[in-house]
């Protein structure tokens, strides 16, 4: 197997701790949000259960592609550059017409060190690799669901020609000059360690780095006790703690498909904190909103709001590196 094995590990590589480079004067990720809308109904994610109890999500299906010129020529006027710039969200971002405009357009203004892409991969056709591939995104993540069709069906209940899928991987690893591809696959979608061997086999050389990791309780609504096994480990493979002070809203922002800036990855938002339709970036990120909202957090995410006080998203995410709980009260001077 060519490719690096990250189970158990964090798959953007070493982390900073946080706690000592705050406050941060330019985001280190921001996460586009091209499109709200998936061809999977993968059983633990959020499409699994009916749009109408899900929560709000966003006004707009599809982010206008004028809009993300002006966010990013706004990424531009940032202090520094971004530590990442990625296209995920809540949907399959493939599915948006005009994502390799927006990759490339991004990529061109040089806003940030790594710009990449998470997908299911289904959308890929030597085509759609070709125009990604001219784009030159920095890594494409690709989230697997099984290592058969049947699997497929069982797991994200669609119908697919796995052959093909898997060659239509390999088209664009071969031809993807400097770019970087990470395979994932939930353990869930793996019957065990003949299928894990299987799935190593599969992908394991036509990607630069593959693992496994958990599938976690993080979107609200699924009935996991349905799907999941109780595990004492994060989406990583590292064991979950108990969160005081959620750090995403220190180091993050997401630009929904509307324009709504919120602070985090949860699908409920805890608060819509700007809208890049009548706002600049910076005006958002250094606003009172966002101020404010990272205040409260550090009294603990129970004295936020109830949505955060539940949340089951950084529980299931967290890395050592930004737990905030130690350092909650010395942050309190620089939020207003």
């Amino acid at each position: 197997m060519k490719a690096v094995n990250l189970s158990g590990k964090a798959p953007g590589g070493k982390r900073q701790v946080l706690a000592k480079l705050l406050p941060l004067d330019t985001p280190m990720l921001i996460q586009i949000f091209p499109i709200y809308a998936c061809n999977f109904t993968c059983k633990y994610c959020t499409f699994s259960i009916p749009r109408n109890k899900r929560g709000f999500i966003s006004d707009k299906i599809i982010m206008d592609y004028n809009l993300l010129k002006k966010s990013v020529d706004e990424m531009a006027r940032f202090p520094r550059k971004l530590k990442m710039l990625r296209f995920v969200g809540m949907g399959e971002p493939l599915l948006h017409p005009r994502l390799a405009d927006m990759i490339k357009y991004a990529v061109s203004k040089k806003v940030s060190e790594k710009v990449e892409i998470l997908s299911n991969g289904s959308q890929l056709t030597p085509k759609l690799s070709d125009a990604l591939i001219a784009a030159k995104p920095t890594r494409l993540l690709l989230s697997i669901q099984g290592t058969s069709a049947k699997k497929y069906q069982e797991i994200s209940r669609v119908k697919i020609d796995f052959e093909k899928f898997v060659k239509n991987i390999k088209y664009f690893y071969d031809h993807r000059g400097k770019i970087k591809m990470y395979i994932k696959v939930v353990d869930i979608a793996l019957d065990g360690a003949e299928d894990e061997k299987r799935f190593f086999k599969i992908f394991g050389n036509i990607c630069d780095a593959i693992g496994i990791e958990h599938a976690s309780p993080i979107f609200p609504g699924v009935e996991y006790n349905k799907v999941l096994k109780d595990s004492p480990f994060t989406q990583f493979g590292l064991k979950v703690s108990k969160i005081f002070v959620c750090p995403q809203p220190f180091y993050t922002m997401q630009i929904n498909p509307d324009g709504k800036v919120v602070p985090c990855y949860s699908v409920t938002y805890p608060a819509i904190l700007g809208d890049c339709n009548h706002e600049t970036l910076q005006e958002i990120w250094n606003g009172k909103k966002y101020q404010r909202f990272r205040k409260k957090m550090l009294d603990g995410t129970k004295n936020v709001c109830e949505l955060c006080a539940n949340c089951g998203i950084i529980k299931h995410r967290l890395f050592p590196e930004d737990n905030l709980n130690k350092d909650a009260k010395q942050l309190k001077k620089y939020y207003h």
